[in-house]
């Protein structure tokens, strides 16, 4: 047992993670851009194409038993997500795809003079989807600065920039480039009080730590099942009084009533079907933490423990990254603040690209990503173009030994 969590006990339920290559297991560091799954998220999905499949409202077995799987989807994420209802929670192609659309539905209620606040921190799908619709309207955009010294916002820029012309404030819960957590709770607050609505990407934070969209009291939240060991499917959160009142673009056939007005589409039944079992495997991990019976209690105990193991991998690889030469590292580097940072971990070498560092771990069998990571707003504004950084992400189905495993190579290659 390691910080509460058997690691060797749930890599089995990993079938990726017995991959080998030139003889030895390959190491996942590449959870950022899309986590393995358990075989119960496989099952899920072999289980509702072999004895469900058909498309939802019929009056036939299959399709009422397609109805149960999807009602059943959404109050299973309302749930991970801490919300009251499943009619709070729509299901997309991705978080790109559900942004897209409910700006262009946002848009629709703005006018030339409102203004909107996004970041230089985020991920693109949280800047550029806003950025056209308020193009569109005659809106004028604002980004909070970040500090250079740590990736971290500039709360001050962040309440100069607010004001009563605020309509909206998009943010990310936590970077996918440089892991840090972002304050947003305050943000929200803060939001609010002059009559802003905010929008939360939770997209890269979603498997490191517990989502409260009630306690946050964010208006809407966007995550990907693809990044919490699910299958390929965004997720939007909404409150109930906004998605009824606002009006998505969708097809004259299609239902006014929620969710299903943000839904375009016949959606993927069988992945979403594998969303709710990639829950559920999160909900038994924590069940096997402590005795609570209730789910969301157990979604806490795992994630809790989530968080201490993470944290004890994350950090002997910042500290050996720090203290080498023509290294660094973009981010949280003080131990005494690793409560602000997720265990995503982006550096950079002087002489030698995030391309080759990447390529020659590659061929030592490990996982990790170079380039932009479609954070392009914070590569551009830290001068990061065209090569970006190196990023490695840890989660809690890796292990110690892979990360000295990642730092001995590393040690051959800088």
């Amino acid at each position: 047992m390691t910080g509460n969590i058997d690691v060797e006990a749930l890599r089995a339920q990993f079938p990726a993670l017995a991959k080998t290559m030139n003889g030895e297991p390959v190491v996942y560091f590449d959870g950022p851009a899309g986590s393995q799954v358990p075989s119960k998220v496989i099952d899920a999905i072999t289980n509702y194409l072999t004895s469900h499949n058909a498309n939802h409202g019929g009056p036939f077995l299959t399709s009422s038993e397609t109805d149960a799987v999807l009602h059943g989807a959404h109050e299973k994420v309302a749930m991970f997500l801490g919300a009251d209802t499943g009619n709070s929670i729509a299901f997309g192609a991705n978080m790109t795809s559900l942004t897209l659309s409910l700006s262009r539905a946002l848009a629709r209620t703005w006018q030339a003079g409102d203004e909107i606040i996004v970041s230089w921190l985020d991920h693109d799908a949280n800047v550029t989807p806003w950025v056209l619709a308020a193009q569109d309207a005659g809106v004028e955009v604002h980004h909070i600065e970040v500090d250079a010294t740590d990736c971290t916002l500039d709360f001050d820029d962040y309440r100069d920039k607010l004001c009563a012309k605020t309509k909206l404030v998009a943010v990310g819960l936590a970077s996918n480039a440089t892991g840090t957590i972002n304050p947003v709770q305050s943000m929200i607050c803060e939001a609010h009080a002059i009559g802003a609505l905010t929008f939360i990407d939770a997209v890269h934070y979603a498997p490191h730590g517990l989502i409260d969209v009630s306690s946050l009291d964010c208006d809407f939240l966007a995550c990907s099942a693809y990044k919490f060991f699910g299958p390929h499917v965004g997720i939007l959160y909404g409150k109930e009084e906004l998605l009824t009142n606002l009006q998505p673009y969708k097809l004259r056939p299609a239902t006014d009533d929620l969710p299903s007005k943000w839904m375009n589409g016949t959606q993927n039944h069988e992945c979403i079907a594998g969303v709710a079992a990639g829950i559920d495997y999160l909900v038994e991990l924590g069940r096997s933490l402590t005795d609570a019976a209730d789910e969301r209690a157990a979604l806490k105990a795992c994630f809790d423990a989530i968080v201490d193991y993470e944290t004890s991998l994350a950090w002997p690889l910042i500290e050996w990254l720090s203290q080498q030469d023509d290294v660094r590292v973009w981010g949280i580097t003080d131990r005494s603040r690793s409560n602000e940072r997720v265990p995503t971990i982006s550096f950079t070498h002087t002489s030698k690209p995030p391309q080759q560092i990447a390529e020659r771990l590659a061929e030592a069998g490990i996982f990790a990503w170079p380039g932009n990571h479609y954070a392009l707003p914070f590569t551009e504004a830290m001068g990061l173009e065209p090569d970006g950084t190196l990023r490695v992400g840890l989660l809690h189905y890796n292990t110690k030994a892979e990360v000295q495993r990642l730092i001995d190579v590393l040690e051959t290659i800088l």
